[in-house]
């Protein structure tokens, strides 16, 4: 059976800051004129080519903020994390505001599903692996307004200053009693720390939580942290079918 062809279509780079001392915060929009239309918790992937003209692609969690209710936006922010030497680098860092590069997409299934009827939802990330998480805030301010679901965001970071849209998710706990946002800090504690901040890595706070029945969990980032929180909740009797993992592994 012949490959199926990935459209690829331009996108437009016309906003970057630091989000973390690694990690920037891209803001681009499709320069076709086509909106992206996506769903929370999916990717898009960059294609571009290594120095000798080999292609290759990176994979994207999208991290915009949109209401879908008032259809597709523009806006496709994706947080991407500087590695020395890397190729992925190297082109998000030569690129100029207003410059564009080929991506394809929106792909993946680590999305919340319509149908799902839980109590509550475990969300487990690490490093950028809490950008979907971020774009799906208003689907969980939705769900916690029609059945007062409620969201626990457990998110691991070695320090503040790596604490990835700690800043969004504060402010969505603050205005939303259902939601609370718990980050955990491996190595250094954040000056006068919220009550939820806890000093470890996410998979020891996990029994705080008491997962089981009516939970749905989940997992995405760091491999370890996902292969870890994924038998913890094993072992704490919450079926399989109900956590969800994507793992980000970063390459070159």
């Amino acid at each position: 059976m012949p490959a199926v062809a990935i459209t690829q279509f331009p996108i437009k780079l016309v906003s970057r800051r630091m989000v973390a001392p690694t990690v920037a915060h891209l803001s681009f929009v499709r320069d076709d004129g086509q909106p992206l239309d996506f769903i929370p918790g999916q990717f898009i992937q960059i294609h571009f080519e290594y120095a000798d003209g080999t292609p290759t692609k990176r994979s994207y969690s999208l991290a915009t903020i949109h209401d879908h209710a008032i259809g597709p936006g523009e806006a496709i922010d994706v947080a991407v994390s500087y590695v020395p030497g890397g190729a992925a680098t190297a082109l998000f860092e030569g690129m100029d505001l207003g410059s564009t590069v080929q991506a394809s997409g929106p792909f993946g299934r680590f999305c919340l599903m319509p149908q799902d009827s839980n109590r509550r939802y475990l969300l487990v990330g690490t490093g950028t692996g809490v950008t979907p998480y971020r774009a799906m805030l208003p689907l969980l301010e939705t769900a916690i307004a029609e059945r007062g679901v409620e969201i626990v965001l457990l998110m691991g970071a070695r320090t503040p200053a790596e604490l990835l849209y700690g800043d969004d998710f504060r402010a969505f706990a603050d205005r939303h009693p259902n939601f609370r946002f718990v980050p955990c800090f491996s190595r250094e504690l954040p000056d006068a720390p919220h009550a939820d901040v806890r000093h470890g890595y996410v998979q020891q706070f996990l029994g705080e939580f008491a997962p089981g029945e009516g939970d749905i969990a989940y997992l995405c980032g760091n491999p370890n942290m996902v292969d870890a929180t994924f038998e913890a909740l094993k072992g704490f009797g919450l079926p399989v079918p109900l956590i969800r993992r994507e793992k980000y592994v970063s390459s070159k």
